[in-house]
């Protein structure tokens, strides 16, 4: 899967500047950048509309505007915002998913002050029992960007989530700590994300019979995630797939119309394996 976009006007400039690999990679990077720069302003300024949680409804219609299909089998998806974020990140994707035909997409928001993993991840447990009792129920999905991935794997892992979570799709979820951004260390939630941290340690321990599948998008371009590779899952006891994505950044993981695509086949493929094997190109 490949999508291309416009390319700078000074696109010569930096061929004849830098040859090869190193044109293409600067050029790579250069879109990447301001790519996230313009995702960035526009999420400024849908911020205060996600400030609150949704309001809840057994079926949730598709926006104005999505066009209706017969509604797909499956569970309810849940989507899980990141750091100091809500869950105006996900319009787009929750837009995605109401024209593939999934009615049942619920957003939540964690309060920005959440100091720990383990306590959000309670959380999240009452909030998924609610939500399959509201809905009949027994499982459900969850797309997690980032830190909102962490808590759903804690929570599956840690705290019994297996039993209710089908498929815990995450992106750019530092699955294995991250050293990005070293002063942010002062929040204790950024310590728990760290490389080495208890919770990061618990995430290793031997998890037997553990129901969830999971897949872990993760980009070659994500400043966020250090390294990069710190996204993919390494665990011997779980079902998990990595899928590589390149050519975008972190903010763009849950805004990408090709990423959302992939997101979909996740949600829906019996066997993931042979269809997202080859990674994603979205640059």
């Amino acid at each position: 899967m490949k999508v291309t976009g416009v390319l700078p006007l000074f696109l010569p400039f930096y061929r004849r500047l830098w040859p090869g690999r190193l044109a293409e990679l600067s050029i790579t990077l250069l879109k990447a950048t301001a790519l996230e720069a313009a995702i960035l302003a526009g999420h400024l300024l849908l911020y205060p509309t996600g400030l609150t949680q949704e309001r809840r409804s057994p079926a949730l219609p598709a926006p104005d505007g999505a066009a209706r299909l017969p509604g797909r089998p499956g569970p309810p998806v849940v989507l899980l915002h990141g750091f100091i974020d809500n869950r105006s990140v996900f319009v787009l994707l929750r837009r995605n998913l109401a024209r593939s035909g999934r009615q049942r997409v619920e957003s939540l928001n964690y309060s920005p002050l959440t100091c720990d993993i383990r306590t959000a991840a309670e959380l999240l447990a009452r909030h998924v029992e609610e939500i399959c009792e509201r809905t009949r129920s027994g499982q459900v999905d969850i797309v997690g960007h980032s830190l909102g991935g962490l808590i759903a794997r804690y929570y599956i892992q840690r705290l019994g989530g297996d039993l209710r979570v089908r498929t815990l799709v995450t992106l750019g979820t530092p699955h294995s700590g991250t050293r990005a951004v070293p002063l942010a260390s002062a929040h204790p939630i950024v310590r728990q994300m760290r490389p080495g941290s208890e919770v990061i340690e618990e995430l290793t321990r031997p998890a037997p019979s553990c129901r969830t599948r999971f897949v872990s998008f993760w980009s070659d371009l994500d400043s966020v995630m250090d390294p990069p590779e710190t996204a993919c899952i390494d665990h011997p006891d779980l079902d998990a797939q990595n899928v590589r994505v390149t050519g975008i950044g972190h903010l763009a993981l849950p805004v990408h119309p090709a990423v959302a695509a992939g997101i979909r086949e996740a949600l829906d493929a019996a066997h993931l394996e042979d269809r997202l094997s080859d990674g994603l190109t979205v640059a």
